[in-house]
C-alpha cells in the first residue's frame, strides 16, 4: 500500500501538464483541489481523495460524508456510480467505481481482464473509527494483489492485502499520512482452506486507542496508539482521520511497475494464466459487507451531524470536526471554496463535461489509481462487463481510463496513490480518454 504511490505519481507527471501538489506546493486558487493522484483541479478533485494538506487551502476539499451503519448486498451494482458522475451525494451512490465489477450469484466479482488494471470500488461514506467486516475470496496468481483498506484522505491507512503468490496468509499495514515504515506491516496466517477457494471474514476494529486485525473471529494482530508515539515528533503516528473503505484487484506484478512491488507480489503477472484461459480475467469475490460507525472522540468539535471537515492542515484527530455543512458540488467546475458553482449549468446533471481538471486520472494501481492505456471500450463479453444475472457494468469512455490497450474504462478511485499507502493500489500506467 505505498509502493505503489511513487510509481503512481511519476506515471501521473507524464500524462499531461496538469499542475502538481504536495504539502509543501499547494494549488493555485482557480484549480485550488489536490487529488490523491498529486494533480490540482476542480470538481471530482475536491471529493473523495482530496488532500487538504496539498490544496490551496483547508476549505478547498469538499465536506466528507459521515459515516452510516450498513450492510451490503450484491445482487445488484443500484448503489454504485462512476467516479465522473458522483458530486458528493452519498445518499444517492453509497460506492464509487472503476474497472470491470460484476454481479454473479449474490456476490461482487472485480475482474481483472488481460492487460487491464482491474477494478476498485470506494464507500463515499467516511468513517471516523468504527468496525468493517468483510466476506472475501481472494484472487490468486503471481503479481496479482488483491486489498480491503480504510483510507483517509491525509493518506491514513489501515489494509489488508492478498498477494495471490501466497494463498495461505493475508498482509496487514497501516500507515501514519503516508510515512513509509516497512516496520509497520505483518502478516496474518489464514486457518484452514486457502483464502481464494475458501471464504473467510476478515475485519478491521479501528478505536481511537488501538486498531485489531481480526479474520474469522480470531484476533491475528492488535496495534496499541500508544506504541506509536514519535518521541522525535512529539505526537502519536496512529491512523486518526476519517477514511473511507476501499476494496480492489490490481496487477502488482505488472511488468512496468516498480521492480521492488513486483518482487512483493511474488513476480511478473501472467496474463496467460489458468484463470485468464477459463474466464477471460483474474477475479476476487466480495460476499457481505458491514460497516459500523463508533461514536466520533468525545473532544471532537460537533456543530451537526452531515459531515466531517478539516480544521486545521495538521490533520491530526483534534483538527477534524463534525459539521452540518453539504457535501455536493453543483458542478465539475465546483470546489469546497464555492460549493454551488455551476449548480444551474448543464454541467451540474452531465459528466459528459468533465475534463483533466475536473476529474482526476487514475494512476494506475489497486484501490488507489487504477490506470491503464486506454484506447476505445471496446470491451468483450470475457472482460467482465455482463453477468448471468445482467448486472455487470460495462467498461466506457468517460473519464479516466482503467484498462489495458484495446479496454478503457473510467477510473473513479481513491487510494493513497499520491505517496501514500496502499500498495496495493496501483502501480500502471496514467492515462486520460476523453
Amino acid at each position: 500500500m505505498v509502493r505503489l504511490a511513487a510509481s503512481l505519481l511519476a506515471l501521473s507527471a507524464t500524462a499531461w501538464a496538469a499542475a502538481s501538489c504536495s504539502a509543501s506546493s499547494q494549488c493555485p486558487k482557480d484549480k485550488p483541489c489536490c487529488s490523491q493522484y498529486g494533480e490540482c483541479g476542480t470538481g471530482a478533485f475536491c471529493l473523495g481523495g482530496c488532500d487538504p494538506q496539498a490544496s490551496f487551502n483547508i476549505e478547498s476539499c469538499a465536506p466528507m460524508s459521515v459515516c452510516e451503519n450498513r450492510s451490503y448486498k450484491w445482487d445488484d451494482l443500484d448503489n454504485t456510480i462512476l467516479n465522473t458522475k458522483y458530486l458528493g451525494n452519498a445518499s444517492d451512490a453509497d460506492w464509487t467505481y472503476s474497472g470491470f465489477p460484476k454481479v454473479e450469484d449474490g456476490n461482487l466479482l472485480m475482474t481483472m481482464p488481460k492487460k487491464t488494471v482491474g477494478t476498485l470500488f470506494a464507500n463515499n461514506h467516511y468513517i471516523w473509527y468504527g468496525k468493517v467486516s468483510g466476506k472475501i475470496k481472494s484472487s490468486r496468481g503471481q503479481g496479482v494483489v488483491t486489498a480491503f483498506i480504510l483510507l483517509s484522505d491525509v493518506k491514513d491507512e489501515i489494509d489488508y492485502e492478498f498477494v495471490g503468490a501466497d494463498l495461505s496468509n493475508v498482509q496487514t499495514n497501516y500507515y501514519w499520512q503516508g510515512v513509509l515504515d516497512w516496520h509497520n506491516s505483518g502478516n496474518a496466517s489464514v486457518d484452514g482452506s486457502d483464502t481464494f477457494d475458501t471464504w473467510h471474514t476478515y475485519e478491521i476494529d479501528w478505536q481511537p486507542d488501538q486498531t485489531r486485525w481480526i479474520v474469522d473471529g480470531d484476533v491475528k494482530r492488535t496495534l496499541k496508539k500508544s506504541d506509536t508515539w514519535n518521541e522525535t515528533a512529539n505526537r502519536y503516528q496512529y491512523p486518526q482521520t476519517p477514511a473511507r473503505l476501499q476494496m480492489s484487484l490490481w496487477p502488482a506484478g505488472q511488468a512496468s511497475n516498480a521492480q521492488g512491488t513486483i518482487d512483493w507480489a511474488g513476480g511478473e503477472i501472467d496474463w496467460d494464466s489458468e484463470d485468464i484461459k477459463d474466464k477471460g480475467y483474474y477475479y476476487a469475490s466480495f460476499g457481505q459487507i458491514d460497516v459500523e460507525c463508533y461514536d466520533p472522540p468525545s473532544e471532537a468539535k460537533k456543530s451537526g451531524n452531515t459531515s466531517y471537515i478539516y480544521t486545521s492542515d495538521s490533520a491530526m484527530e483534534a483538527d477534524v470536526a463534525l459539521t452540518g455543512n453539504d457535501t455536493v458540488l453543483g458542478s465539475l467546475g465546483a470546489t469546497g471554496l464555492n460549493m454551488d458553482l455551476g449548480a444551474n449549468s448543464s454541467s451540474s446533471a452531465s459528466s459528459s463535461s468533465g475534463s483533466s481538471d475536473s476529474v482526476p486520472t487514475n494512476s494506475g494501481g489497486g484501490s488507489g489509481g487504477m490506470s491503464g492505456n486506454s484506447s476505445s471500450s471496446s470491451s468483450s463479453s470475457d472482460s467482465g462487463s455482463s453477468t448471468s444475472s445482467g448486472s455487470g457494468a460495462a467498461a466506457t469512455t468517460t473519464g479516466f481510463s482503467q484498462g489495458g490497450q484495446d479496454n478503457g474504462a473510467p477510473a473513479v478511485n481513491e487510494r493513497a496513490l499520491r505517496g501514500s499507502l496502499f500498495a496495493v493500489l496501483v502501480a500502471v500506467v496514467v492515462l486520460v480518454t476523453l
